[in-house]
């Protein structure tokens, strides 16, 4: 899938390198250092550290209070840490503002979906991408440049309707947002983001809610995209997905991360067990 060229403050960014044989490429897409944030006497991210590498679909997991929701504001600048640094793609982003990461192809969900009710899915998933011409009065009534205004609009439908139709959302493009399901609006949300052409997105908890057949074909759709060069950090709950879906597997324990590696190595880990204060994990 692409989408339309955008004006934007940064410099477009273009699909990742083919990936090596272990499925990685070169130097780890995202970088994060010895991050920290507190909020009052409460240290919520107590220097964590991880890398994560260009086509991967790692796993982010911990007990609750962890510290994942945010350690995903941080990266993704919901947030501003305290001290500590954010490597994307070679770029130091500490502190940008979330729409000029997303400018720079780092892009995140959330754990209730945003969407805009009254607005139709169609609606929804071409609202995303920014710089778009019709955004500016002047361009939409002026003779000639409204041409490119409606050009432009004719393209970035059509990218909407691919990118229902990959999620498989498309039956549902003319209806109101407001009607969809919990699954469903996951979906839409992944598919507003997808419309932004990011590098690497950030899931925090995608399959919350999510009927057991949705989730089946959002997993699907993560793995296709995975393989089609996208990058993904998953926040979630159910070990069962995590463990047989992501690799590698990153644990937080009161904002540190306590363990790192290949899902069957962090799910014997004692450490882990212990943190889970002896739940399933």
């Amino acid at each position: 899938m692409t989408t339309p060229s955008t004006d934007t403050d940064e410099a477009a960014t273009s699909r990742p390198a083919a990936a090596t044989e272990d499925g990685t490429t070169g130097a780890p897409l995202l970088q994060v250092r010895n991050l920290r944030k507190s909020f009052g006497g409460i240290t919520a991210v107590d220097g964590a550290t991880f890398d994560v590498d260009r086509g991967t679909i790692t796993g982010l997991i911990g007990p609750n209070g962890a510290g994942k929701s945010t350690t995903f504001d941080l990266v993704t600048g919901v947030q501003t840490p305290d001290s500590g640094q954010v490597i994307f793609d070679g770029t130091d982003t500490t502190g940008w503002r979330p729409h000029r990461s997303a400018n720079r192809g780092l892009v995140r969900t959330f754990q209730i979906a945003r969407e805009l009710d009254e607005m139709t899915v169609l609606e929804n998933a071409m609202l995303a991408p920014r710089g778009q011409l019709g955004e500016q009065l002047w361009r939409a009534v002026l003779p000639g440049v409204r041409d490119e205004v409606v050009k432009q609009e004719e393209r970035l439908r059509e990218q909407a309707w691919e990118t229902l139709e990959f999620l498989e959302l498309d039956h549902l493009a003319e209806e109101y947002a407001g009607g969809l399901s919990g699954g469903q609006r996951k979906l839409l949300e992944l598919a507003r983001v997808l419309m932004l052409e990011p590098e690497m997105i950030l899931l925090d908890e995608p399959l919350a809610g999510v009927n057991p057949t949705l989730e089946t074909k959002l997993l699907e759709r993560l793995h296709a995209l995975r393989d089609d060069g996208y990058t993904f950090l998953l926040v979630e709950h159910d070990m069962d997905v995590i463990m047989n879906h992501c690799e590698p597997v990153i644990v937080l324990h009161q904002g540190s991360v306590l363990v790192e590696g290949p899902p069957e190595q962090v799910k014997s880990d004692d450490r882990v067990l212990e943190a889970y204060l002896g739940e399933d994990v």
